[in-house]
C-alpha cells in the first residue's frame, strides 16, 4: 500500500538514457533509422510521441508509402528502395497484402522490439534541448504520457526524424518555412504566393458494408461541403482513406502550432462529406454504409525545413545532377499542392516527373550549424520545390538509412556528422549503405573483404535468352501501343520474331527506341522504325532493324497503337524483363505523356509504364541469337538490380537443378553469407488500404540449400520472401567451396540471384 498525506510538492520519476544515437521520431524515417543503426551495432533510443510507429503509414493516419515507384505510373523502372524499407515493404505484403493498417502497426513494432540494442520510448515527447559549449546537443529532456515519467537523453549523435523538427527547432538549428523565390536557387516552379507557399494537411476516413439499412445523423459542426467545397462533386460512396488524399487544408496557416485548428476543420469537412453521401440522394449504394473509422492525427505534409551544407533544388531532380556524395535517390514527382487545398479551385497537385531517379547527397542530412545534429524525413535541407518530390515515406526512409550507417562510422571513428565528407570516409559510407541493400544510381559496390570477390564461380546453367516460351500463349488487341523492354549488348541487333493477329489489311508500325539518358527507362531516343503491311490472319512479324550498337543498354521493341491487331504474349517470367505500355495512370498525373508548361523547367516526354499483375504479361518475341546478359559474374557485380543491364544470374529455363558453385584456391574461413533474390523491384508495394494479388513475388526464389565442398549442408532455407537473405553460420565454416543449390519459383519463372556475397 501507498499512502501519502499530502503537503511538499512533489518531483517526476526520471530516468536517464544513454546511448550511441538518439533518434526522435517513430514514423517510417525514425524506425529504418534506428533498425540500421541497431543492426550496426548501436546503442538506439527511439523516441516516439505516438502510441504506435509508422507516423503518417500507421493506423492513425492510413497513408501508403511510396517512393521512386510512383504507384508504378512514371518511367522509373525497378526503383523500390532497398535496405530495410524494402525488408518492411515486402513483409508487410506477405503479411498483410489486404493493406490492413494496424497490421502495419504491429508488423512496424515486431521490428523494432527484435532489435536488442533499440530502447523505444512510446508515447513520449521532447520538449528541451540542453547543449553543451558550442552547437553541440548534450542531452534531451521528454516526457512520457503514460507512465508519467521524465526522461533526459544523453547521446553524442542525435537524429531528428520528428516531421516538424522538435529537435533541431530547440536546438537552434538554421531552418526554413514555406517557398523560395524563384530568383533564389533559380527555380521556374517556385510558387508565388496566389498559389501559397505550404502544402496542408489531410485526414482520412473509412466506410464499411455492414448489409443493412444505416442511416447517419452528422453533428452541429458538419460542413455543407455542396457550398464551400468547389470539387464537392468529386466526392462518391467507393472512395475513403488516403485516395481521398485531395482533402487538405492548413496551407495558409502555420503548420505546426495551427495543427489543431486545421484538424477541427478537416472534421468538419470529413462528416460533412460523409452527410453529403449518405443523406443527399444522390449515392443509393451508400445505403448499408457505415462510417467506420475517422482519423484523430492529421497526416501532415510539410512545415520546416532544416538546412545542411547542401540544399537539394529543382535542377538537382529535372536535370538528375550527379552529387560524389549521393547516399540515396528520388524519383516521386515535383508534386505541389495549392495552400488552399479542397477550398481551392485549382487543380488539387502539379505533379511533374523527371525522366528518371534522382540523387540525394549526404550534406542534406545534417545541421549546417548544430554540430552533431543528424536530419532524417521530410525536413531534409532541401528547397520547397525539391521538398515536392523527397517528402514522400519511401524516399524519406531510404535516406534515413544512409543517417544511421553514418552514425555508425561517427562513433567508431570519433567523427561529427560533417566530417564524414571532409575526411575521406564517404566511400566507405557509400559501401556500407550498398552492403546493406542501399542501391545508389551510379554506383557499385567495391568490396575487398567479400571473399567471393577471389573466387571462381560456375554454374550449372546460365540463361540464352533467345525467346519466352510460346506455351499457352495470349492475344491482346493493340489498343495502346506497347513495348517490350530488353538487355542488349554491344554488337549486332539479333533479328526479333513476333506473332501476331490482325481483323484486316492494315499497317503496323514498329520502332526501336533506347534512353536519352544512360540507365534511364524513358523511351525518348528513336533508334530505328519500320511500317509493315500485315494482312488478315494469324502470323509472323519478323523485325530486322540492321542495328549495331555501340554500348549496353536496354532497348524498347515498341509497336504502336493499332486496334485492327492482336499480339501475343507469354505466362513465363524473367528477372529483368519487362513489357511497358504508353497508357494512362491518373493516380500520379500520367496522361500518357507529361506536356511542360512554357518555363517551368521540366521536360516533355512519354509515359512508359508496366502494368500491375496478374497483368503485365511478356510480349512472347522471338530472337535469331540468344542473348547472353544473365551469366554468374552478375553476383558480384556490384549492382543489384537492373540498370542498363540486368545484373542478374538467371539459370536455364530447363535446369532441373540449378547451382551456383563458389570455390577458392585455399580453404576460407566463412562466417556470413548474404545473397541477394529478386522481389520485383518494380512493383510498388503500397502498405495500406491498396490489395496486392500475391504475398510473395513471383520472381523470388523460394527454397536453396548451400553445402561446403565435401557435400555437407550448411544452411536450408525453406519459403523464403525477402530480398536479402543474411545467413550468420554458428561457427566459421572452413571451407574451398561452397555450392547453392536452388528451385526455381516456379514452371514459369527460372531461378534468379542478384548478389552473392561471402565474409569471414
Amino acid at each position: 500500500m501507498i499512502y501519502s498525506k499530502g503537503g511538499a510538492s512533489r518531483t517526476l520519476k526520471k530516468e536517464v538514457i544513454a546511448a550511441d544515437l538518439v533518434v526522435v521520431g517513430g514514423g517510417m524515417s525514425g524506425v529504418c533509422t534506428a533498425i540500421t543503426a541497431a543492426r550496426q551495432g548501436l546503442r538506439v533510443t527511439l523516441v516516439q510521441d505516438r502510441s504506435v510507429l509508422g507516423g503518417n503509414a500507421s493506423s492513425e493516419v492510413r497513408l501508403w508509402i511510396l517512393g521512386a515507384t510512383s504507384h508504378m505510373g512514371n518511367n522509373n523502372r525497378w526503383s523500390r528502395e532497398g535496405g530495410v524499407i524494402d525488408e518492411i515493404l515486402v513483409e508487410n505484403v506477405y503479411r498483410n497484402p489486404e493493406g490492413n493498417a494496424v497490421i502495419l502497426d504491429m508488423i512496424l513494432l515486431d521490428k523494432v522490439k527484435q532489435e536488442d540494442n533499440i530502447r523505444l520510448l512510446l508515447n513520449t515527447s521532447v520538449y528541451e534541448v540542453h547543449k553543451a559549449a558550442g552547437d553541440r546537443i548534450k542531452s534531451l529532456s521528454a516526457f512520457c504520457s503514460q507512465n508519467s515519467t521524465q526522461y533526459e537523453l544523453m547521446s553524442s549523435l542525435f537524429c531528428d526524424a520528428s516531421g516538424d523538427g522538435i529537435v533541431g527547432f530547440l536546438s537552434g538549428a538554421a531552418f526554413r518555412m514555406g517557398a523560395e523565390t524563384r530568383e533564389e536557387f533559380d527555380e521556374a516552379m517556385a510558387p508565388d504566393t496566389s498559389y501559397g507557399e505550404l502544402l496542408g494537411h489531410t485526414l482520412y476516413f473509412y466506410t464499411k458494408d455492414i448489409g443493412k439499412t444505416v442511416s447517419y445523423t452528422a453533428p452541429a459542426f458538419a460542413m455543407d461541403v455542396t457550398k464551400e467545397i468547389p470539387r464537392f462533386k468529386n466526392f462518391n460512396a467507393k472512395e475513403h482513406g488516403c485516395k481521398l488524399w485531395w482533402v487538405e487544408y492548413g496551407g495558409r496557416l502555420d503548420t505546426v502550432h495551427d495543427t489543431e485548428e486545421i484538424k477541427w476543420e478537416l472534421w468538419k469537412i470529413i462528416y460533412g462529406v460523409w452527410d453529403y453521401i449518405k443523406n443527399s440522394g444522390q449515392f443509393p449504394e451508400a445505403d448499408t454504409l457505415t462510417l467506420e473509422w475517422v482519423g484523430m492525427v492529421p497526416g501532415k505534409r510539410e512545415s520546416r525545413r532544416f538546412e545542411g551544407d547542401y540544399i537539394l533544388t529543382q535542377k538537382d531532380i529535372v536535370e538528375q545532377r550527379q552529387h560524389p556524395d549521393a547516399i540515396a535517390y528520388g524519383g516521386w514527382s515535383i508534386d505541389l499542392h495549392p495552400a488552399d487545398g479542397v477550398f481551392s479551385d485549382r487543380q488539387p497537385c502539379n505533379q511533374w516527373h523527371s525522366k528518371g531517379v534522382f540523387h540525394i547527397p549526404y550534406r542534406c542530412l545534417y545541421s549546417r550549424n548544430i554540430e552533431n545534429l543528424f536530419l532524417a524525413g521530410r525536413l531534409i535541407s532541401v528547397s520547397h520545390v525539391a521538398f515536392g518530390a523527397t517528402r514522400v515515406m519511401a524516399t524519406c526512409a531510404y535516406v534515413a538509412q544512409a543517417v544511421a550507417m553514418a552514425a555508425k562510422l561517427c562513433v567508431q571513428q570519433q567523427l561529427l556528422p560533417r566530417e564524414i565528407g571532409q575526411t575521406g570516409y564517404m566511400k566507405e559510407l557509400q559501401k556500407e549503405l550498398q552492403r546493406s541493400g542501399q542501391y545508389i544510381p551510379g554506383f557499385h559496390l567495391s568490396d575487398s573483404s567479400d571473399l567471393v570477390q577471389q573466387a571462381e564461380l560456375t554454374s550449372s546453367s546460365n540463361l540464352d535468352f533467345k525467346g519466352f516460351s510460346k506455351e499457352h500463349m495470349l492475344w491482346k488487341p493493340l489498343t495502346i501501343a506497347a513495348a517490350q523492354l530488353i538487355p542488349v549488348t554491344v554488337g549486332t541487333l539479333p533479328i526479333f520474331f513476333l506473332d501476331i493477329e490482325a481483323t484486316q489489311t492494315t499497317v503496323l508500325n514498329v520502332e526501336l527506341r533506347g534512353s536519352e539518358r544512360k540507365g534511364g527507362f524513358t523511351p525518348d531516343r528513336e533508334l530505328a522504325k519500320m511500317q509493315i503491311r500485315v494482312k488478315p490472319g494469324f502470323q509472323t512479324v519478323t523485325l530486322d532493324f540492321e542495328l549495331e550498337l555501340n554500348e549496353d543498354q536496354y532497348i524498347f521493341l515498341t509497336f504502336l497503337q493499332n486496334e485492327h491487331v492482336r499480339l501475343a504474349y507469354t505466362h513465363q517470367r524473367i528477372s529483368g524483363l519487362l513489357s511497358v505500355f504508353n497508357g494512362v495512370n491518373k493516380a500520379v498525373s500520367n496522361n500518357g505523356k507529361q506536356i511542360a508548361l512554357p518555363g517551368s523547367g521540366v521536360d516533355s516526354f512519354e509515359f512508359w509504364t508496366p502494368q500491375r499483375r496478374p497483368d503485365g504479361h511478356n510480349l512472347a518475341i522471338q530472337l535469331t541469337a540468344g542473348l547472353s546478359v544473365f551469366g554468374v559474374e552478375n553476383v558480384r557485380n556490384g549492382i543489384d538490380r537492373p540498370t542498363v543491364r540486368p545484373n542478374a544470374w538467371v539459370a536455364a529455363t530447363d535446369d532441373q537443378q540449378p547451382i551456383i558453385s563458389i570455390k577458392w584456391k585455399q580453404k576460407q574461413h566463412i562466417r556470413r553469407i548474404e545473397i541477394n533474390f529478386d522481389t520485383d523491384l518494380d512493383h510498388a508495394m503500397e502498405s495500406v488500404l491498396m490489395t496486392h494479388p500475391e504475398t510473395v513475388m513471383p520472381f523470388c526464389v523460394r527454397n536453396y540449400t548451400i553445402e561446403d565442398g565435401n557435400g555437407k549442408i550448411i544452411y536450408t532455407q525453406q519459403g523464403n520472401f525477402q530480398t536479402r537473405n543474411v545467413i550468420e553460420l554458428p561457427e566459421s565454416c572452413v571451407t574451398d567451396q561452397l555450392i547453392i543449390s536452388l528451385e526455381h519459383p516456379s514452371a514459369e519463372v527460372p531461378a534468379a540471384i542478384f548478389a552473392v556475397r561471402c565474409y569471414a
